[in-house]
């Protein structure tokens, strides 16, 4: 288990405005990992991408330096200048064997989140393990740690009150445009094709909406989320000369400054006078505050959000004691698990080695004693090896992994 590290860059060490530039697109992931694994002697690795992480799971033999760090962090990302990579170095967290799968634990029942409570992690989780399966990129292990980090997960939605009221900013959005009560058809335009912006649409297009429009820096990018939720998408560029009207707005770039400035609302927004409702998640916002003066809008902002979230955690605090006691115990049984899969791997051949000691005896040593029973009797003789030989199988299996459980060093 020493050999599970993760390099892991949060909303706590890289701030959430940053992670954009560690975030790696889903059709570069088995390019810019495979890499890792040839240099670096990696032999699994997967990427968590989430809208407030970005971490990488790995297993590798020895100790996690900071030197190795750095190296890692160049090779998977290039175009990072080196100075940068070495002040990223500096504030990265890196964790190794009990303590990174403690932290895994965490972060899949997001307690480790910006949004303590918010189910969306497991789901992915999950998919960033099917990722890098489909990819080749994991094996055994990853594969013996993401099953009991869903389990331990699915215990803690399950037996705890953790996740009782709505805190995520995608559902607390959701339900506010629901209070004022916006039509399913109403015309939403999305500003930015990031995280945040791709689960708020795939939410709101599973509650029913259907009118999107996607404006993105990277057309591309956009037109592949339009793909996904049937909108349609045109470049930021193309802001200002939008003239086919909306009724909300949900932006949420990486922006230094505002995207929607007075101007770009004002062509927007044309001769209509009715009340528009502008959702903005950015930090820093994206709108311009003098828009709220200047027109008919209804701003449902991320600091509003946040508080209403603040709220329902404060309701969730007593949960966490419980929710770290599961924890514990779900370290506990993967302790368990991993020393029972190392003794599965090391006697895996046991069962082909009875095989060929009784194909042996069957066909050599005893084959003229065989050869001169009636068969009748070759049925009973194969019923008792065969007996013998799943005994045979089992019972050395279950002698040393109690041994190895009670003895693991």
């Amino acid at each position: 288990m020493d050999n599970f590290k993760i390099i892991a860059f949060t909303y706590k060490n890289t701030g959430v405005n940053q992670l954009g530039k560690f975030h790696i697109e889903e059709e570069e992931i088995a390019p810019r990992l495979n890499p890792l694994k040839a240099i670096f002697g990696i032999r699994e690795i997967m990427l968590l991408s989430t809208c407030n992480r970005v971490e990488f799971l790995f297993v590798l033999n020895g100790s996690l330096s900071k030197k190795l760090v750095t190296k890692i962090l160049r090779v998977a990302f290039p175009l990072i200048d080196d100075l940068d990579i070495e002040e990223i170095v500096s504030k990265v967290l890196v964790l190794e064997g009990e303590e990174a799968l403690r932290h895994l634990f965490y972060v899949a029942s997001s307690l480790d989140s910006l949004v303590v409570g918010e189910r969306e992690i497991i789901t992915q989780v999950r998919k960033a393990y099917e990722l890098s399966l489909k990819n080749n990129l994991s094996g055994d292990f990853l594969r013996l740690v993401i099953k009991k980090t869903l389990e331990g997960a699915k215990k803690i939605y399950t037996e705890t009150n953790i996740a009782k009221n709505p805190v995520s900013v995608v559902s607390l959005a959701y339900r506010k445009l629901r209070e004022l009560n916006v039509a399913l058809d109403a015309k939403i335009l999305f500003i930015g094709a990031g995280i945040t912006n791709s689960h708020m649409l795939k939410y709101f297009r599973k509650h029913g909406f259907v009118n999107f429009t996607i404006f993105n820096r990277t057309l591309s990018n956009g037109e592949k989320l339009a793909n996904e939720v049937g909108g349609n998408a045109l470049p930021l560029s193309d802001l200002i000369n939008f003239k086919k009207g909306f009724d909300v707005i949900v932006t949420c770039t990486g922006s230094p400054g505002v995207i929607i400035s007075k101007e770009i609302y004002h062509s927007l927004v044309g001769h209509d006078n009715s009340r528009k409702i502008v959702i903005d998640l950015a930090v820093p916002n994206d709108l311009d505050a003098e828009v709220v003066n200047l027109f008919n809008v209804n701003l449902i902002a991320i600091n509003n959000l946040q508080e209403i979230a603040k709220k329902n955690l404060e309701g969730r605090e007593n949960e966490l004691s419980h929710c770290k006691t599961i924890v514990e115990e779900n370290l506990r049984d993967f302790e368990i698990a991993f020393q029972e899969r190392k003794v599965e791997l090391a006697m895996s051949n046991i069962p082909k080695k009875i095989k060929e000691i009784k194909d042996a005896a069957m066909n050599e040593v005893f084959a003229k004693e065989v050869g001169q029973m009636d068969v009748q009797s070759k049925e009973t003789l194969e019923k008792i090896i065969s007996y013998i030989e799943k005994k045979f199988i089992a019972l050395p299996m279950k002698m040393a992994k109690e041994i190895l459980i009670q003895n693991p060093s």
